[in-house]
C-alpha cells in the first residue's frame, strides 16, 4: 500500500468518526437506542411464549415439506419478525411526536432487521447451514453498507490493500469479487447440471449407462464453463494462465495417476456399458449388486447391506462376474444324493416338482434333474433350475429347494444316505459289568490267575 493510499484512507476514516462523534453527542441518539433495545427484549420475550405454539401446530402439518420448511424456518426467528413489527409501530409513534430526523436509528434498525430476516430466510435453499451463515452474512454485510451509505468507502479500502505481481495488480476487493462471482457461476451451474441430470434420467428410451455418462458430461461441461466465465467477467487474461496450467497439468499428471487412471475408466465403462445401476455383479469375493456409478469409483451393495466403493479401475484390469449382462437369467445348481434302493426316475421326478414348488425358481426354463453317478454310498443327482432376480440372493433360494427336496423325500419314503461306520470283531468277547455283586464268583480259576500274572515286559503291572 502506497503513502497516498495510506494518508487518504485515514482521513476518511477520521471523518467518519468526527461525523458520528457529532451524531451521539445528541440527546435523541440516546433514546432511539433505547427504544430499538426495548422493542427487541420484548419481541424476545413475546416469542419465548408464542414459539412452542408455533411448532405445535407446524407438526400438524403432514405430506407438505415446502411448506413445513418454510414455516419453521420463519419460527426459529420469530423473535426477529416481533422486533421489525415493534420498530414500525414505535417509528409511527416517534414521527407522530417529533420530527422525521430522530427516527433515523429507528428506521436504519428496521432496515437491517428487515435484510436480514429476508436473507436468512431465503438461505434456506442452501442444504449446509455453514454455507448458508458464511452466504447470508456476506450478503447482509453488502446490503447494510449500502444503506448506510458506506458502499463506495468500503469498495476503496479494499481496493487500497494490493499487492503487485509482474503486471497484475490483486487487491483485497479483487480477490473478494473474484471469489463472489466464481461462487455465484459454480452454485448456477450445479443448480442446471442437476435439473438436466434429472431430466435425462427421466427419459425411459435411454439406458442407465448412458443417462449416468450423460449427467456427467453436462456437469462437467457446465462446471468448466462457469469457471472460465467468472475468470472473464472479473478481468483475468486466460491467455496468461496458459503456460501456467501446462506446468500444473504436468505435476497434477504424475500426482494424480489413480485419480485420472479411475476418471478414464469410468468414462470407459459408461461408453461400454459392461455394467449399469441395478446389475448384479460378482468382483473377487464382493458378490452384489451396483447402486451408482460415480465419476471415481463404483458403489456395490451386498446383501449383508455393506456398501462397497470399488474404484473403477478395477473393472476394467479384473475379472468381474456380470450376473445380469445380456439378461438377467441365472442357472443355479443343487447336488444331493439318495440311497441305492431309491428308484432313480421317480427320484428326478420328485426333484423337479420340488423345485416348482420354490417362487423364485421359473418354470421356463423348467427344471430339470440329472443322475450324475454311482457314489460309495448314494445316487449323486443334480438338479439345475433358473431364476430371474439374482439380486435377490443365492444362497437362499438353493436353501429353500434343499429344503423342499427334504419334504417331498420324505413324504415319498426316499431317503438320503448318511455316512456309518460298521466295527467287526474276528474273536467272541464276553461284556461283564464290574458293578455285578457276582462278576467275581463267574470268573474261573485260570482267569483270576491270569489276571494276577504281570504282563511280559511291564514288571509291576497287575
Amino acid at each position: 500500500m502506497e503513502p497516498t493510499d495510506i494518508a487518504g484512507l485515514s482521513q476518511t476514516l477520521i471523518a467518519l468518526l468526527e461525523a458520528g462523534k457529532t451524531y451521539f453527542a445528541q440527546p435523541w441518539t440516546y433514546y432511539q437506542l433505547a427504544i430499538v433495545a426495548g422493542c427487541y427484549i420484548a419481541a424476545w420475550l413475546m416469542a419465548l411464549r408464542v414459539e412452542p405454539w408455533l411448532e405445535e401446530r407446524a407438526r400438524a402439518i403432514k405430506g407438505k415439506p415446502g411448506l413445513l420448511r418454510v414455516i419453521v424456518s420463519f419460527m426459529r426467528r420469530i423473535n426477529w419478525v416481533f422486533f421489525l413489527i415493534f420498530l414500525v409501530i414505535a417509528r409511527e409513534i416517534v414521527l407522530g411526536l417529533s420530527w422525521p430526523s430522530r427516527t433515523y436509528l429507528i428506521g436504519l434498525a428496521l432496515a437491517l432487521g428487515s435484510a436480514w430476516l429476508a436473507i436468512r430466510v431465503s438461505s434456506r435453499i442452501i442444504h449446509s447451514k455453514s454455507l448458508a451463515r458464511l452466504i447470508s452474512l456476506a450478503i447482509f454485510t453488502y446490503v447494510a453498507l449500502g444503506i448506510v451509505d458506506l458502499r463506495p468507502e468500503a469498495a476503496a479500502f479494499l481496493d487500497q490493500l494490493a499487492f503487485q505481481v509482474g503486471d497484475l495488480r490483486i487487491s483485497a476487493l479483487f480477490v473478494l469479487r473474484t471469489i463472489i462471482v466464481a461462487t455465484g457461476f459454480l452454485w448456477i451451474a450445479n443448480l442446471m447440471g442437476n435439473f438436466l441430470d434429472s431430466r435425462i434420467a427421466a427419459i425411459e428410451d435411454l439406458s442407465p449407462s448412458f443417462k449416468a455418462l450423460a449427467g456427467k458430461v453436462v456437469k462437467i461441461g457446465l462446471i468448466a464453463t462457469a469457471i472460465m466465465m467468472a475468470l472473464s467477467s472479473t478481468g483475468i487474461d486466460l491467455t496468461a494462465l496458459t503456460v501456467f496450467s501446462g506446468a500444473v497439468g504436468v505435476g497434477l499428471g504424475f500426482g494424480l495417476q489413480k485419480v485420472v487412471s479411475n476418471f478414464v475408466s469410468g468414462v470407459i465403462i459408461l461408453a461400454d456399458r459392461s455394467i449399469k445401476p441395478g446389475d448384479t455383479i460378482e468382483l473377487g469375493e464382493t458378490f452384489g449388486w451396483i447402486r451408482e456409478l460415480r465419476a471415481r469409483f463404483v458403489s456395490v451393495i451386498t446383501r449383508d447391506g455393506r456398501e462397497y466403493l470399488i474404484p473403477n479401475e478395477d473393472f476394467i484390469t479384473q475379472q468381474v462376474v456380470n450376473w445380469s449382462f445380456s439378461d438377467k437369467l441365472v442357472r443355479l445348481d443343487v447336488d444331493f444324493g439318495v440311497s441305492y434302493d431309491s428308484d432313480p426316475h421317480e427320484v428326478s421326478k420328485l426333484a423337479i416338482s420340488a423345485a416348482g414348488t420354490v417362487g423364485r425358481v421359473l418354470q421356463a426354463p423348467s427344471p430339470v434333474c440329472w443322475m450324475t453317478g454311482f457314489g460309495a454310498s448314494s445316487l449323486d443327482f443334480r438338479l439345475r433350475f433358473w431364476i430371474s432376480d439374482p439380486q435377490g440372493g443365492l444362497t437362499n433360494v438353493r436353501g429353500q429347494v434343499l429344503l423342499g427336496l427334504w419334504d417331498i423325500f420324505k413324504e415319498n419314503g426316499v431317503n438320503i444316505p448318511f455316512p456309518h461306520r460298521e466295527i467287526i470283531l474276528r474273536s467272541p468277547v464276553e461284556v461283564v459289568s464290574r458293578d455285578a455283586p457276582d462278576a467275581e464268583a463267574r470268573q474261573t480259576p485260570q482267569d483270576r490267575t491270569a489276571r494276577r500274572k504281570p504282563s511280559p515286559g511291564k514288571p509291576g503291572a497287575s
